[in-house]
């Protein structure tokens, strides 16, 4: 199935969490936030939520700046 993560489409498995999902876009979920459809979904819940066919993931990392 395919999902848009930061406005890229990608093929992921059927079945797949936010947290399959993120394992593919970023190597350390420190400092980082996602959102589904718009929604912030929350860390504890990651395993949790199955993405579907055209989900849209946003995936959010903070940086340290000044």
């Amino acid at each position: 199935m395919r999902v848009r993560v930061n406005g890229e489409s990608r093929e992921v498995p059927e079945g797949s969490t936010v947290a399959d999902v993120l394992a593919t876009v970023v190597e350390n979920t420190t400092g980082v936030a996602v959102a589904v459809d718009g929604e912030v979904v929350r860390r504890g819940d990651w395993t949790d939520v199955v993405v579907r066919d055209g989900t849209v993931v946003e995936v959010l990392t903070a940086v340290q700046g000044g």
